[in-house]
């Protein structure tokens, strides 16, 4: 079954972490590399909070769960207010005070008594209470590419749907031993060690689904290299509560811990592996096979999903963070089913090639990586922009960390951890969320979406650019 080991460290071109315990199918060894592009060069020893929980941290105002709860509230507000030219400008008004409200909150480098209290995730903006379950899937076609002894691929999917009533039972957000590994992988001795395992989300388990017979577009999601599908389930809830089926994949043997159905835990093979950029065009790639076969699993002949007739397979688009973001653009040019994709602050290695990719591709990121002109990470964009013959965007958040698009930058702010952003972690989940489910509302369901075609007051921290002028505004 493996060993255990302690190593843990990071991975600094995709933000990643990780650590091995208990595996499943082979031995694992994690060790990587660390950094934040930001220029600021401070670093703060949690690693992996959920798996890597702040993979780059700084010094940022500390955030109350309180306060969190308020500015979520006022988000959900705006979003009622979307068509009116009034309410915009009040709502601006509303996210400057509160901007200003947490720049003069005191700034923290540990952990603040809010580390003690429950953690929970903002409340999803859409309509519709959410369900949630998990399914475990066994592709026997294909060995594991990063532990060749196990012939079959085994993955773990957490779907999320619009649901016909809420559940009794919210569902956890992952499990005591998994929380124990990461906080423990990441230094973390100053909370509970089933203190992740206790984030309060909002969807319930096994609650039925609703919808009409191939009425819901299905979103695929994967997430940064070490972390655990359960770091976008913030933005998956959201989705679903909108109407939306969403499927986030664990990518085995490439995050700090998965656990399966009976009760091994596979960890992190690839954090031992020397990386090039090669490496990670191979990561992508195993990625763009893995969200093929769920898929299959999803939308084939025998679904393995009980609300599967549900979903409408011509209505199918991916989304991922970090190298989960990167891997977008292999599955797109792997799968056509795929309609459309986003790639969240993820650095691409997968070349697209000469005869271009023509489906619609949004590209959200931190203004510190990712300005045109700005080096590396946005030199692959700006090859990728060339390519791409369809829709695009390009967007950039002022003020955001790798984590400030995830989970983790909202957990982070409730326990007193400085992420280095200079935006609120409840802040950029709003930001996120609306950019995304706008991006797949405009191409799955052909609803105008006005908000990507020109900076909004409401949400002056993001901007829209032009590669060909390397211009941002």
């Amino acid at each position: 079954m493996g060993h255990v080991t302690e190593t843990a460290d990071t991975d600094g071109r995709y933000g990643g972490a990780g650590t091995p315990a208990r595996t499943a199918g082979g031995d694992a060894a994690a060790t990587g590399r660390g950094s934040s592009r930001s220029g600021r060069g401070r670093s703060l020893c949690f690693g992996v909070i959920a798996a890597g929980l702040l993979a780059s941290v700084a010094t940022t105002p500390a955030v109350s769960a309180r306060s969190e709860a308020a500015s979520y509230t006022s988000a959900r507000s705006e979003a009622a207010s979307y068509t009116s030219a009034r309410s915009e400008a009040a709502s601006y008004t509303s996210a400057r005070s509160e901007a200003a409200s947490y720049a003069s909150a005191p700034a923290t480098t540990g952990l603040s008594p809010a580390s003690s209290s429950t953690l929970r995730l903002p409340e999803p903006t859409g309509a519709h209470p959410v369900g949630t379950t998990s399914l475990y899937l066994k592709d026997t076609s294909r060995p594991d590419p990063w532990v060749p002894s196990v012939k079959a691929r085994e993955l773990m999917a957490t779907l999320w749907y619009p649901a016909e009533s809420p559940g009794r039972e919210r569902a956890p957000y992952m499990t005591p031993k998994e929380s124990e590994l990461l906080l423990k992988s990441g230094g973390i001795t100053g909370v509970p060690a089933d203190t992740l395992s206790r984030t309060r989300t909002n969807a319930f388990t096994d609650a039925g689904p609703a919808g009409r017979r191939r009425g819901l577009p299905l979103v695929v999601l994967s997430p940064g290299h070490t972390k655990p599908r359960s770091e976008l389930t913030a933005l998956a809830e959201d989705l679903a509560s909108r109407g939306y089926v969403v499927a986030a994949i664990d990518h085995t043997y490439e995050n700090v811990a998965t656990t399966f159905p009976d009760g091994r835990v596979a960890t992190c093979v690839t954090c031992g592996i020397e990386k090039d950029p090669a490496w990670w065009g191979k990561l992508a790639k195993s990625r763009a096979a893995d969200v093929s076969f769920v898929l299959d699993r999803l939308t084939g002949a025998q679904p393995r999903w009980k609300g599967a007739r549900l979903i409408d397979p011509s209505r199918i688009a991916m989304a991922g963070h970090s190298v989960g973001g990167a891997s977008t653009i292999a599955a797109m040019l792997g799968d056509s089913r795929i309609r459309a994709g986003a790639d969240v602050d993820g650095t691409t290695e997968v070349r697209i090639p000469a005869r271009g990719l023509a489906r619609p591709f949004l590209f959200l990121g931190r203004s510190a990586a990712y300005t045109p002109g700005g080096g590396d990470a946005a030199a692959t964009w700006e090859r990728d922009w060339k390519q791409l013959t369809g829709w695009k965007r390009w967007l950039l958040v002022t003020g955001a960390e790798h984590t400030s698009f995830t989970d983790l930058g909202v957990l982070a702010d409730q326990l007193g951890i400085d992420t280095g952003a200079d935006i609120p972690g409840a802040r950029a989940m709003d930001i996120t969320r609306r950019y995304v489910a706008t991006f797949f509302d405009l191409h799955l369901r052909k609803r105008s979406q006005p908000l990507l075609d020109k900076p909004s007051p409401r949400y002056p921290e993001v901007e829209h650019c032009s590669p060909e002028t390397k211009a941002c505004r």
